[in-house]
């Protein structure tokens, strides 16, 4: 049999900028091409559709059907074991904020250290946290992802053991805030970037199961802390404490690149047909675990020319259907290895060459010239490093600036709390009490977000609205009471408020932002976060000192509540104002176009 075999290059951009090899095979009577792979993607769907093609060295009236299955984010499975590893660094750090107070109140009390440094450090812990979620993207692509999320884990237990020698300040600022708050950093991306791939269908409920888990962590974290601080002391409860937190090696571990446990789903007949009569066959070898790595604006070239080359319908509608496959499945993290076309016709081919040139016809005027990545200045490329071009979104930045200020305020509560009650005359155990019934309230929350997401789909941004407005009223409520039956049921409401400010968090990310941003937009968020807080933070802690007056400060802080509740709000207004205008100049414009139909048809 004769056997021609002519290989064309072609570099397909896309949003993962794939390259690749289009193969044309023109085969005799007889011979074809054996275990043919394609993969495809959906952007709205993040289904992959896979079909292996089992052809032997035979006729081709004899070639056996085609077995056709997508392959699609698994929902369960190893997702669970990746939840419940995401709950391991977040129990240690999430609670260990609410019970610094109690763990280390003593400790600085000892040394000298008023509240300000409390603050302080609590502050300096999260803009180191920002510096590394900053970069944790860029980290991604360079090292992996799984990588980053180990190192991150080993840093967080070292720096637990760098407490161990603490005899001041300064030593506690750099082991919990600088070492341990860039640790964070690094594991918090890794785990809801991860999430996110591995949930597609039920993110609400699975992320609810995850952060349930974490308050149940909460909730006996202050118990266990008291009992060790009562038998061991400080020193030994810093030791058992090391250990505890080593466990987070464990949980980046579990961080699995999801391509390892995608489910296979069979296609139905009738859609295996419909899929060969829209698309050439692709081959995509799918490298394991290559990292993230956000998308790139190219040149756009505008014609000017009508003599300048026009494609066919029919072929720009298989460039179409080429480039998006190409695509969406770039847009899971930016998957690369060749790309391999087969059975295309040779219009196709020329279709996609003419596609890949950067301008029109010579002589065109309008055609323009690429532009290249070597003149691009510093400051672009820094833009581009870091995605900044998100800030140009005023949605964006409402999200980010109102989730900063509540979460400001929440974590600066709930650590000032046990110390307020230490003011206002409560001993250790009640004061644990108090704040492990908060935890339970909190995990109770957790679990009826849990329930009600599976019956009820609420965007994850109105939840937290909700939870950021009611917070403001029981803030108010707090403040005026003191004995400890009044005090328990108030911060039983608080704590289970705080739910719905912490679980849907990164979901609102993740419903506002595409996949492939998921990535250096929470990474932006923790930046801006991270240093907000600690730039704000020491301002409260100075006010605290100089006017004695914690029902002052927690004023403040409702304050920085009610600044993520009031923009939120006027937003949906005003988007909900803007879309009611629009439908209504669309109806118009119909009713404009119907009487100038019914008018010539009169005339």
């Amino acid at each position: 049999m004769n056997l021609r075999h002519k290989k064309l290059s072609l570099a397909i951009k896309t949003r993962g900028a794939i390259s690749g090899v289009i193969e044309e095979a023109a085969t005799g009577s007889a011979d074809l091409y054996d275990g043919i792979d394609i993969r495809t993607r959906t952007d709205a769907s993040d289904v992959w559709v896979t079909t292996e093609h089992r052809l032997q060295s035979r006729p081709a009236y004899q070639m056996k059907k085609s077995k056709s299955y997508t392959l699609e984010a698994p929902d369960g499975g190893w997702g669970i074991l990746v939840c419940i590893g995401m709950a391991l660094p977040f129990t240690s750090a999430l609670a260990a904020l609410p019970s610094f107070g109690l763990v280390f109140g003593e400790f600085l009390k000892s040394i000298g250290a008023e509240t300000s440094a409390m603050a302080i450090i609590t502050s300096a812990f999260f803009s180191s946290m920002s510096f590394a979620g900053l970069f944790s993207g860029s980290l991604f692509q360079r090292f992996g992802m799984r990588q980053v999320g180990v190192t991150g884990g080993i840093l967080y237990f070292l720096g637990t053991g760098m407490q161990l020698f603490a005899t001041s300040t300064l030593h506690l600022l750099m082991a919990f805030s600088v070492v341990q708050g860039f640790a964070f950093g690094l594991m918090v991306p890794t785990c809801y970037t991860t999430f996110n791939h591995y949930f597609v269908k039920n993110r609400v409920m699975w992320m609810s199961f995850a952060q349930t888990l974490i308050g149940l962590g909460s909730m006996l974290y202050p118990i266990v802390m008291q009992k060790l601080m009562s038998w061991y002391g400080f020193r030994g409860c810093l030791l058992i404490l090391t250990g505890l937190n080593a466990h987070a090696v464990f949980g980046m571990l579990v961080m699995h690149p999801v391509e390892w446990h995608m489910r296979r789903v069979p296609i139905q007949p009738e859609e295996q047909e419909e899929l060969k009569e829209l698309s050439p066959t692709v081959v995509v070898r799918v490298q394991p675990e290559t990292p993230l790595k956000a998308p790139r604006e190219e040149p756009t070239f505008h014609t000017a020319d009508p003599g300048a080359r026009k494609l066919s319908h029919a072929d720009e509608h298989m460039l179409k259907v080429l480039c998006s496959r190409a695509s969406s499945i770039t847009s899971l993290g930016n998957w690369s290895g060749p790309v391999v076309v087969s059975d295309a016709s040779p219009q196709m081919m020329h279709s996609l060459q003419a596609s890949r040139r950067p301008s029109t016809m010579a002589g065109a005027p309008g055609a323009v010239a690429p532009v290249h990545a070597a003149n691009k200045s510093w400051v672009r490329t820094i833009v581009d490093f870091l995605d900044l071009t998100l800030l140009k979104k005023p949605i964006f930045v409402n999200i980010v600036l109102g989730i900063t200020f509540a979460l400001y305020s929440d974590i600066t509560f709930f650590t000032m709390q046990p110390v307020y009650l230490f003011e206002l005359g409560y001993n250790r155990p009640d004061t644990a009490t108090i704040i492990a019934i908060g935890a339970a309230a909190d995990l109770a929350s957790r679990i009826f977000l849990a329930i009600t997401a599976v019956c009820i789909q609420v965007p994850s941004r109105y939840i937290y609205l909700a939870g950021a407005v009611l917070t403001v009223f029981a803030r108010f409520a707090f403040n005026g009471i003191t004995e400890f039956v009044g005090m328990a049921c108030i911060t039983a409401v608080i704590g289970f408020l705080r739910t719905w400010l912490h679980v849907p968090l990164p979901l609102v990310f993740a419903d506002y932002l595409p996949k492939e941003r998921f990535a250096t937009g929470y990474g932006l968020f923790m930046f801006i976060q991270g240093n907000a807080m600690f730039l704000i933070g020491p301002i409260v802690g100075f006010i605290r000192d100089k006017t004695k007056d914690y029902i002052f400060v927690f004023h403040i802080l409702n304050g920085f509540m009610i600044l993520c509740a009031a923009p939120w709000v006027l937003e949906v207004l005003i988007v909900k104002f803007r879309r009611r205008n629009k439908i209504e100049r669309n109806n118009v414009d119909h009713e404009d176009v119907d009487n100038q139909e019914r008018s010539a048809m009169v005339h």
